[in-house]
């Protein structure tokens, strides 16, 4: 087939994903936002997400510049590398923009639709995820694929790609430390000292908390796998012009992609729910049936037709392997998540009977959980990478990445569910909606703690797969054949990237401690000096506290970005291209093992609450309710924060070693 015709297919995708998405917007936005007070709290979320978005796109464009101007000046061919950076940046903005936009549109709709109809509220919140979830594969390939059919460079992909990470870096750890220093602050003083509910409006947190669900679990989910996505069909080019030469190699990838995206499409569209009777249970299991569905269709009809594609374009069903091992693995990661995190199963259970005794031992059973839940995703990733490389090699590895990422657009859109529907309770709490309507929307809620898990699970997998991605992008940029541990830089490298997974770690949950200490002494001060607060005579300064989560944020953020760019360079020009191998090896594998750990040990804890608050164990109020609140409060940071952002870490290093990789040998030969 020739290249034009290819091009104009792939093109076409990615049109088809922003057509799909316009669509979208236009049946959300015909819905109504319900009432006077319903539409004053949706603004008030979504003013207080745009002015966070803001700041950070303010400080994100000096960031930008600043890079653009070391790349232009450093890095070959000068300067195409540079603008594909910039042009990087900003469609991963443009994606995060738009799908927290509809996010905070859609909030107040969904709970208005579940006035009259849980289903119809389901589709709306499911709508407004899928704007998101398809904003970043078609403006991810789109972008990426233009770039391509002008310069066939790889370094110039790989700028694009690099771009993507920086607007991840900012959205995901500045979101993440956002979130979770508004929820910490929130029931510390809300739930934990003066026992009100967790949305009550009364609580001068509680915008700031719903904020902190669109900016992290949207704008920042959105950018990291944005950037996972992105990273994947680039390491998969370059890796594929070395293996397939330029136009195969190149094209192979983004006609993978191009398929993701209509298979995705068509498992978006069997996401109609029917009605079901009044009965939480049954509609959360009627919820996760009808997303289950589009899952398995757009899966089932992707295997089918990248078997095709690779058997009729390359000529090597190695490869095909290759992407379903990726596929597969991630299939089983996200049942591994399920498991260890749902408040149905045993070990948020197990966590649930331990608050029975106290703080101390739920603290520890937790821990235990996400320690021991870290076997199955390692295996699983191991043996897909294993499988990967022995059909495809260093390209099969790349492929596999690809894999597990090729149906983003239907399991974003899922993901981005999740925070929608929590608003949508949120509100319904605030608004007085009535018990029936917020049980309904309390049922989509729970829906959306479990896809958000499997996404945060999802996430971190796909980052250790493009992450080894990028690794063996390196080792063919900077000329490595082997990074032998007998080579003390190696081992350096090896000691330094563990421990930058660390302290990175420590500086994100320092970022929540910081902001929900600081949250804290604001909500208690207006408790303290607002006459009738607590008797619900008086409003809160909602504003307050989304202005000084934001700048907390923004504050704690820019130590550990700046470590994930400068440490690999210092390596890079003090002892060589072989130390900066040792150091990504060193970071993919406590990184991804700590990123498992945090988010599992985290999303048990919160459904072990979750158990006890549906009657179980004394319910409400009981002293396990109080030990599991303990819980979900350490919980919080660790699923919310620190451990997807070392998802940026691990991909971020890799980046930053790929695209200096050459220099490092100009350096070490002179």
């Amino acid at each position: 087939m020739d290249s034009w015709i290819l091009q104009i297919l792939i093109l076409a995708a990615g049109v088809l994903a922003l057509g799909f998405v316009g669509y979208l917007i236009s049946t959300i936005l015909r819905e109504s936002e319900g009432t006077e007070k319903m539409k004053e709290i949706a603004t008030a979320i979504r003013q207080g997400a745009m002015a966070f978005l803001r700041r950070e796109f303010t400080t994100l464009g000096i960031f930008t510049v600043v890079i653009f101007i070391v790349l232009a000046i450093f890095i070959e061919p000068r300067p195409l590398v540079a603008i594909a950076y910039v042009l990087g940046t900003l469609t991963s903005a443009l994606a995060g923009f738009l799908g927290m936009s509809i996010g905070t549109r859609a909030n107040a709709r969904t709970a208005n639709a579940a006035i009259s109809s849980w289903a119809r509220g389901l589709r709306i919140a499911f709508s407004a995820g899928a704007v998101m979830g398809f904003c970043v594969v078609g403006l991810g390939l789109l972008g990426l694929a233009i770039i391509s059919f002008i310069w066939q460079d790889p370094h110039v992909w790989l700028g694009f790609a690099f771009g993507a990470s920086s607007v991840a870096l900012f959205l995901r750890v500045g979101g993440g430390i956002f979130t979770k220093s508004a929820d910490v602050g929130a029931d510390l003083v809300g739930k934990v000292e003066k026992g009100i509910p967790e949305d009550d409006p009364r609580n001068p947190a509680v915008i700031a908390d719903n904020v902190g669900d669109n900016v992290g679990d949207i704008a920042g989910m959105g950018s990291d796998l944005y950037e996972s996505y992105v990273s994947a069909i680039a390491a998969s080019m370059v890796l594929g012009v070395i293996a397939l030469g330029t136009v195969k190699g190149m094209f192979l990838p983004l006609l993978l992609g191009a398929l993701g995206i209509l298979v995705s499409i068509i498992g978006a569209l069997f996401v109609r729910p029917k009605e079901v009777e009044a009965n939480f249970e049954r509609q959360v299991a009627k919820a996760h049936a009808t997303m289950n569905t589009g899952v398995y269709i757009s899966n089932i009809l992707m295997i089918i037709a990248s078997f095709f594609i690779i058997r009729s374009y390359v000529g090597e069903l190695g490869l095909f392997w290759a992407l379903i091992s990726g596929l597969i693995a991630g299939f089983f990661i996200g049942q591994a998540t399920e498991y260890f995190t749902s408040a149905e199963r045993g070990p948020a259970q197990k966590i649930a009977r331990a608050a029975e005794t106290g703080p101390a031992v739920t603290i520890i059973e937790g821990l235990g959980t996400g320690m021991i839940s870290t076997a199955i995703p390692v295996i699983l990733v191991a043996i897909a990478t294993v499988l990967a490389y022995l059909f495809g090699g260093l390209l099969g590895i790349a492929i596999a990445s690809m894999g597990m990422l090729i149906n983003l657009g239907m399991l974003l859109s899922m993901d981005c569910y999740g925070p929608i529907a929590d608003n949508s309770a949120g509100i319904a709490q605030m608004a007085g909606l009535g018990k029936e309507v917020r049980e309904r929307c309390e049922a989509l809620d729970a829906v959306g703690n479990t896809t958000a898990a499997l996404g945060k699970g999802f996430a971190i997998a796909s980052a250790a797969l493009a992450s080894l991605a990028w690794l063996a992008t390196y080792f063919g940029v900077a000329n490595v054949d082997i990074a032998s541990l007998t080579n003390v830089g190696v081992i350096a490298g090896v000691l330094i990237g563990g421990m930058l997974t660390f302290v990175f770690s420590a500086l994100a949950m320092r970022g929540v401690s910081d902001g929900a200490f600081a949250i804290v002494n604001e909500v208690r001060r207006q408790f303290r000096v607002i006459k009738g607060l607590m008797e619900g005579e008086a409003k809160p300064d909602y504003v307050r506290c989304v202005d000084i989560a934001t700048k907390r944020a923004l504050k704690s953020m820019l130590l550990p970005g700046i470590l994930v760019l400068l440490v690999p360079l210092i390596l890079g020009f003090t002892l060589g291209p072989e130390a900066v191998a040792g150091l990504l090896v060193g970071a993919l594998v406590t990184g991804f093992l700590m990123a498992v750990m945090m988010a599992n040990s985290g999303g048990a804890w919160d459904n072990a609450k979750k158990y006890i608050e549906a009657g179980n164990l004394g319910g409400k109020g009981s002293d396990a309710h109080k030990a599991a609140v303990i819980g979900d409060t350490v919980g919080d940071p660790f699923k919310d924060t620190a451990g997807p952002s070392l998802n940026i870490l691990i991909k971020l290093v890799g980046k930053v070693a790929v695209i200096f990789g050459p220099i490092f040998i100009t350096l070490i030969a002179l």
